[in-house]
């Protein structure tokens, strides 16, 4: 009788474990976890496919059998191996993804930094030029007051030089140092505008006669400087004073009459020639960058 006993409860603990084995696993597939449950939707965002499912059931003998359990590792882990593949190519298109958009923004905030450089270079050569006009502006306005302060004294000579030549009673014909003092003023106004020569004759003697000797000494030096040294005619005024008073006065003054000949040549200048040489002053820097090339 006891053995009996002793053979059939090992028996029916044997027949009991299975069903209690396959009890346990119906119970885990009808309750899934809930962290499965919630990062379904995370797999589903991550990878666009739907999250990996429990383990078919295998029943007791399939997750016991030594001889079927590396298969059913395999049919296990290679849905997860195919997911964790997607997984590594999905991480690997982002980081392409990211690499390219940051390349994109340094690429443009390199070219909008060259652009802002650009646009500082173009405003400090828009301060240059800008400058420049008005230097050139400065030294316009200045040239026009030159030229009108030439204008209204156009008319007003100033007395440069002066000399004296004399002549022999009766006689009209230069001596050599008249000759040389001549052509020492007429060299000095050679090339030059904004001149006249004064030419004044006087004579010894009274009436008529004084005055048209006085005239032909006047003539003689107006003819030398023409001839020889080609000034012009309408340049040089040439009048015959006769025996008329000096200008100049005594020590006690009162004018004298002169005695024998002699011919004043007086060089009277204006600003004219004053504002020629401005004219031809060497151009600045800043002109020569304002001339068009």
């Amino acid at each position: 009788m006891n053995t009996r006993i002793l053979v059939t409860l090992p028996l029916a603990a044997a027949l009991a474990f299975p069903a209690l084995a396959q009890t346990s696993s119906s119970q885990d597939q009808s309750n899934p976890p809930a962290a499965s449950q919630s990062t379904s939707s995370t797999d589903t965002a991550g990878t666009g496919k739907a999250p990996l499912q429990a383990p078919a059931r295998e029943g007791f003998w399939g997750r016991v059998n030594p001889f079927a359990r590396k298969n059913y590792v395999k049919r296990q882990t290679d849905p997860i191996r195919d997911r964790v593949n997607e997984l590594d190519e999905l991480t690997a298109s982002n980081s392409k993804a990211i690499k390219d958009t940051d390349a994109r923004a340094q690429a443009g905030i390199k070219m909008a930094s060259d652009k802002a450089d650009m646009a500082d270079q173009h405003a400090v050569d828009a301060g240059n030029k800008a400058t420049m006009a008005q230097q050139s502006a400065q030294q316009a306005t200045t040239r026009i007051q030159t030229v009108e302060t030439v204008v209204s004294n156009i008319d007003q000579y100033k007395a440069s030089n002066q000399t004296e030549i004399r002549f022999k009673p009766g006689q009209t014909v230069l001596s050599k140092n008249a000759k040389d003092a001549l052509d020492e003023m007429a060299n000095a106004v050679k090339g030059q505008r904004g001149y006249i020569i004064e030419v004044q004759g006087f004579s010894s003697g009274k009436g008529q006669a004084a005055i048209t000797s006085s005239q032909k000494m006047a003539e003689s030096v107006v003819r030398y400087m023409v001839l020889n040294h080609e000034i012009p005619v309408y340049r040089i005024y040439l009048v015959g004073m006769g025996n008329a008073p000096v200008a100049s006065t005594d020590d006690n003054g009162k004018t004298k009459h002169i005695s024998g000949g002699r011919v004043e040549v007086s060089l009277l200048k204006n600003d004219l020639e004053q504002l020629s040489s401005n004219s031809s002053a060497p151009v600045t820097s800043a002109d020569q960058q304002q001339q068009p090339k």
